[in-house]
């Protein structure tokens, strides 16, 4: 695993891909706002004041304030890095790092996942949420114990190839592990590059062509230097840029934030709304699941018919946890978690 180094703060980092431009004098927030709103029509990603000044000074942030996770560390391996990366989406690290520690020491290398049952996947995924990613790594580290030797490759094509790896784990990956020039783009990322370049609150609801493209051309010409920019911007959003109550007096680049210079414009899009879980399907799903990881032989229907009382939501779910490959039914009506690898692609 290539490490990420703290940089040195005598020298900004060597260069970039994206010329330097001069900020317009007597920025308003409409003239942002316009500005903003060309920009995501327009092919070209819009333009940025100093690109190099921006990558040193969250880079130099980064060094200061980034936390000691125990995947970012050299023992974790690229494993450990692509273990964290299913882990975190959409699940916050408090919450990952107890599960994290439990599946690497349970299975260091993939070779050893993908020996074992998928249900054991499952189980050992416990209550981290959205459990079919846990059988995307597990179909993951088969395929890379039988196509790459058990060790998680390090060229970006390979690791899409993977079964359950989209753009962004793979560019992770890619960057973390390898120290590739890769743009990573999870939603920190994309809250940083909305505020302080775009000049907008938020980012749009899905990832962009035009987020991209912007992030591409921000990226440092230099491998090294691509990979601590992609780690320190994610960094920077988690802990200071974040969804609510920003810290921008905490912020390495609050003086030249096209958001803050705009005067920090509300969200005109549509409305944010957060996901709820009491009451509904996902609920339900979890409670059937956390009946299914416990058990050790085969669950009767009765069983589970006691974990929600209403029986059509309770049938929907069960169903739901069938057809997405988390459960098995059985010919004399139990269930229990799935023994037999799904098919992969």
């Amino acid at each position: 695993m290539t490490a990420i180094p703290k940089p040195s703060k005598s020298a900004p980092p060597k260069s970039t891909t994206a010329p330097e431009y001069t900020a317009a004098p007597g920025n308003t927030a409409a003239s942002a706002a316009t500005a903003t709103a060309a920009a995501v029509d327009s092919a070209a990603p819009p333009p940025v004041a100093s690109p190099a000044a921006l990558h040193s000074a969250v880079i130099d942030w980064f060094g200061e304030h980034a936390r000691d996770l125990p995947w970012r560390r050299p023992e974790a391996g690229a494993w450990g890095v692509m273990v964290s990366e299913f882990m975190l989406q959409q699940t916050p690290v408090a919450r990952v790092l107890p599960v994290y520690e439990q599946w690497l020491a349970r299975w260091p290398r993939p070779a050893g996942l993908a020996a074992e049952a998928p249900g054991e996947a499952v189980r050992a995924w416990g209550r981290l949420g959205y459990p079919r990613r846990a059988l995307r790594l597990h179909g993951a580290a088969v395929a890379i114990a039988e196509r790459h030797g058990g060790n998680v490759p390090r060229d970006h094509a390979k690791l899409l190839a993977l079964p359950g790896v989209g753009e962004y784990t793979a560019a992770a990956v890619a960057s973390f592990a390898y120290g590739g020039r890769h743009a990573v783009l999870d939603t920190n990322v994309r809250r940083v590059l909305a505020r302080a370049v775009t000049g907008v609150q938020y980012p749009p609801t899905a990832t962009t062509a035009a987020e991209r493209r912007l992030a591409r051309a921000l990226l440092p010409e230099d491998d090294g230097t691509a990979a601590r920019w992609a780690a320190s911007t994610m960094e920077l959003g988690a802990l200071v840029c974040t969804a609510r109550n920003p810290g921008c007096g905490r912020c390495p680049i609050a003086a030249r934030c096209a958001w803050r210079l705009a005067g920090s414009p509300p969200h005109d899009g549509p409305p944010r709304r957060g996901q709820t879980y009491a009451g509904t399907d996902r609920q339900v799903r979890g409670k059937l699941l956390a009946v299914l990881r416990e058990a050790t032989t085969p669950v009767p229907q009765r069983v589970l018919d006691a974990v929600w009382e209403e029986p059509v939501q309770r049938a929907r779910a069960l169903d739901g946890l069938v057809a997405d490959g988390l459960v098995e039914p059985l010919a004399d009506g139990s269930y229990r978690l799935p023994q037999s690898r799904a098919e992969r692609t």
